[in-house]
């Protein structure tokens, strides 16, 4: 596919509101939290009474006219710009798939997504039975077919001298990067085939130690998935079986990430399902870092800013997820993404191009699959 140096336009700011306005409205499905969060609530229920009062109810025609799109991590930083950028479409009804509703209601007013343009779902990664709540939530809720699925929700725990376990029993740096988005995106996949729709992980340039970013040390390295093969049962709860290092930890997770895109493309690709991964640039203030120490936090987006110049505002990034998600350039399935040039000097200067993936850790994507089915229990 070929793309020309010049930038992209911004996504429609078209508001469904105004596809809203020609139809009746059907409750109950309403912007705001309304899924179950423990286990044993039944969602059909939770769905019908729950939603924010100030929602408005999604048009009876929206599912005739719109598509759905799911964005974890969503209330905040790329995911919330993500969110934002896909509701202008006009074309999508976008739930946030969040920890906190709370506080993904508060950002989605603040960045002005109009209610009728998104619906709140808690969903909590570093829950397995969390998940698959969710996904019984969404297709009870009553919104528009889903046809994307945003995987971007990420944690990392930089001070941390050993790994936080879950109450599945796996590091939650794993079980929320990489495990808990297996089985969300799986248990999606019936969908998005019936819909032809699109499958976006994140990606990080640390993820791969051939890439200038990637060789700072630690460096990611899944070894020969021992961790994955024990199941975690024991310290030191990483993928490889080795010791535990916080930033290890995450850098392995988006391996994963990558891994589990292409061999989801190798395995479904020709069901209509795109398959794809974005890295959308050096996100300098993102969330992520807010556990970094102070000069860190301080220190970073000026390096980025003035010496590698690569800093990309989250705004700007939020749009980049958005496009891979949704415009028809990005349609080729099993790529992954990456914007080249400076952004600092003018968004006519940035391309995106298709990348390769790590070729480091690339035979080991059939084997990652096969474990992190079993761990999760896929298909239960």
């Amino acid at each position: 596919m070929a793309f020309v140096s010049t930038p992209l336009p911004h996504l429609s700011t078209t508001s469904t509101s105004r596809a809203a306005s020609q139809c009746a409205s059907v409750a109950p499905v309403r912007a705001g939290s309304f899924a179950p969060r423990r286990s044993g609530i039944n969602a059909a229920s939770a769905a019908q009474r729950c939603g924010s009062a100030a929602g408005q109810a999604v048009p009876m025609c929206m599912s005739a006219r719109l598509k759905t799109a799911i964005v974890t991590g969503a209330s905040s930083s790329i995911g919330l710009h993500a969110a934002k950028e896909l509701a202008g479409r006009g074309d999508y009804h976008v739930v946030m798939a969040v920890r906190n509703p709370g506080k993904a209601e508060a950002a989605a007013k603040a960045v002005g997504m109009p209610a009728d343009s998104y619906t709140v779902v808690p969903l909590d990664l570093a829950r397995l039975q969390s998940v698959r709540e969710f996904v019984t939530a969404v297709g009870v809720a009553g919104v528009p077919p889903v046809a994307a699925l945003v995987c971007n929700a990420a944690t990392w725990h930089p001070r941390d001298k050993k790994p936080r376990f879950t109450e599945d029993g796996f590091d939650e740096t794993v079980q929320v990067n990489h495990l808990g988005h297996f089985l969300l995106a799986n248990l999606l996949l019936p969908q998005l085939k019936l819909n032809r729709g699109r499958c976006v992980f994140l990606a990080t340039q640390t993820h791969n130690p051939d890439t200038l970013p990637g060789k700072v040390p630690p460096q990611a390295d899944l070894g020969e998935l021992e961790g994955l093969v024990g199941g975690f049962k024991t310290l030191p709860g990483t993928i490889d079986g080795k010791k535990f290092e916080p930033t290890k930890a995450y850098k392995d997770s988006k391996v994963c990430n990558i891994l589990t895109m292409t061999e989801m493309n190798r395995r479904y690709g020709t069901d209509g399902v795109t398959f794809s991964a974005v890295f959308p640039g050096c996100i300098a203030q993102s969330e992520l870092f807010r556990e970094k120490r102070g000069w860190f936090r301080a220190l970073f987006p000026l390096f980025q800013r003035y010496i590698t110049k690569q800093l990309v505002p989250v705004e700007e990034a939020g749009r980049r997820v958005a496009l891979v998600a949704s415009d028809g350039r990005f349609g080729d399935s099993g790529r992954y993404w990456q914007w080249r040039g400076s952004y600092l000097q003018g968004m006519d200067k940035t391309t995106p191009v298709p990348i390769d993936p790590t070729e480091r850790e690339a035979g080991k994507a059939e084997k990652l699959w096969e474990l992190s089915a079993k761990l999760v229990n896929m298909g239960v």
